[in-house]
């Protein structure tokens, strides 16, 4: 019988894809954080129940927004659907083609996609840019906060 071992990934080799409106859009970002879900539960007591202990039953979940933060480049795709999220001076946004799925790949030490978080129906709904220094010599950067309904998480095998 054989054992597989299988290391933790680290967390600074991972990779973005975006689906939706187009051609999958493959992004290098410096950071991600925040997948947090929460089930909130109501508390009751059964009319039948002696002992006077309370049950917990699932009621709603929520997801807290996520954050992906990258470098600043000339590519605009990622500023322009978050353009699109907002107002303009013509029109207000449209929701449909707002909400797209954003896969966070976590890439072992040899370059293979391991786990893949599944960011479901993501809307950008922050922007921030950093900070313009000139003591500084750092890079110029932006972070983008994503509502999501949901996620999955997908183990790819071993090869």
């Amino acid at each position: 019988m054989s054992v597989i071992y299988n290391e933790p990934f680290n967390a600074f080799r991972f990779l973005v894809e975006v689906e939706g409106a187009g051609p999958t859009v493959v992004a290098a970002f410096a950071q991600f954080s925040g997948i947090r879900m929460q089930t909130h539960v109501v508390e009751t007591r059964w009319g039948s129940e002696e002992r006077g202990v309370t049950e917990k039953i699932p009621s709603i979940t929520s997801f807290e927004n996520v954050t992906l933060t990258k470098g600043v480049i000339g590519d605009n795709e990622f500023f322009d659907w978050i353009l699109a999220c907002a107002p303009s001076e013509s029109a207000p946004p449209t929701g449909a083609s707002l909400r797209r799925t954003i896969n966070v790949v976590a890439v072992d030490g040899k370059g293979k996609r391991g786990v893949i978080w599944s960011l479901i129906n993501a809307m950008p709904v922050s922007y921030t840019l950093a900070p313009m220094d000139s003591s500084q010599s750092a890079v110029l950067t932006e972070t983008i906060e994503f509502s999501i309904t949901g996620f999955k998480r997908v183990t790819n095998p071993p090869a």
